[in-house]
């Protein structure tokens, strides 16, 4: 008796089992059945915003149903990030994830209204970019160990720009502070351009900014360029070495922007995401648009992959936020 029991019991469970995925596998064929909505935590015109753009259209294309962008600026990417939080798991909204709110936000301000890990869905890392450390050519310091003793010997009174307090300019400015034991007045300004103006200038003595937008600079001789902060170098600037190859082992700043859904959105359309982004990432527009030549590198890893790297990175910039001491409001 209790054996027929048992296999009823089994046999209950396999076609409640059965009947779910033949349930998500209907919703995925379906889908989409309308438009998109594609948040992009950040302000029109933009890097970013330019990356939502250029993505939206390939997937609107690949989907066969309108893609979105739907701008929701503030709180460092923080505003877009929460209403992408609080929306159904359907597929029908999805988040232009960023590193910022999704992994320095947390340790950065003491209370934000999403969790990265409970809240989120990963569906791919789409680019990862990195920074470059540089100061103006006419700067003293010709090598960054000529640098790294300037600050040594200064105690402090040298200052390096950042484009704000909480993002990759500014917490690869304190690694470096941290790994090579110096100190160094933080300057931050709101975003690269203004924080340019002030290391062309004079105002400041060093500053670690996105390779795209140093590029120009470097390439006319107004900057000089002494390393990458990834463990690779950059395809746009194939001479300049990374810290490790300078031998500051362990220095590595990346920061990315991705694709994410609610928590909650089922899998097959998660998976049917995954093959649409993944294919718009290998188009020659996307490659030409957000590609290499505008200082990325594109990536389309599984949502596992992401998870990982989202995961890796909460813990590397807790870490770096509370040595730093840095806090904001």
């Amino acid at each position: 008796m209790r054996a027929k029991t048992t296999r009823a019991v089994g046999l209950a469970a396999v076609l409640a089992c059965a009947g779910a995925y033949a349930q998500q596998a209907g919703v995925a064929g379906s889908y989409p059945a309308k438009p998109i909505r594609f948040i992009c935590p950040y302000n029109p015109g933009g890097a970013s915003d330019l990356f939502a753009r250029t993505l939206a259209r390939k997937l609107t294309e690949f989907l066969g149903q309108s893609v979105i962008v739907d701008n929701r600026a503030g709180a460092n990417g923080g505003i877009g990030t929460a209403l992408a939080a609080k929306a159904a798991p359907d597929g029908y909204t999805l988040l232009m994830g960023n590193s910022g709110p999704l992994t320095v936000n947390p340790s950065l301000y003491r209370k934000i209204p999403y969790d990265p890990v409970r809240d989120f869905q990963p569906v791919s890392q789409a680019t990862v970019y990195w920074y470059v450390l540089v100061v103006s050519s006419n700067a003293p310091f010709r090598s960054l160990d000529e640098l790294t003793g300037a600050l040594k010997s200064e105690q402090g009174a040298l200052t390096y720009a950042s484009t704000g307090i909480g993002g990759g300019s500014h917490l690869a400015g304190e690694l470096f502070k941290l790994m090579t034991r110096t100190k160094a007045i933080h300057v931050p300004y709101t975003g690269s351009a203004a924080a340019l103006r002030s290391l062309l200038g004079g105002r400041t003595n060093y500053l670690f900014d996105t390779v795209v937008t140093a590029v120009p600079h470097i390439q006319d001789g107004r900057l000089r360029a002494f390393a990458v902060t990834a463990t690779r170098r950059s395809k746009i600037l194939p001479d300049v070495p990374t810290f490790e190859q300078l031998g500051l082992k362990g220095y590595d700043i990346t920061q990315w922007q991705a694709v994410v859904a609610p928590a909650g959105t089922p899998r097959p359309i998660v998976d049917a995401l995954h093959r649409a982004v993944v294919r718009a990432l290998k188009s020659p527009q996307v490659i030409e648009r957000i590609g290499p030549r505008a200082g990325n590198e594109l990536v389309g890893n599984t949502p596992e992959e992401f998870s990982q790297v989202i995961k890796n990175d909460l813990a590397k910039y807790a870490k770096i936020i509370k040595a730093a001491g840095i806090a904001v409001p």
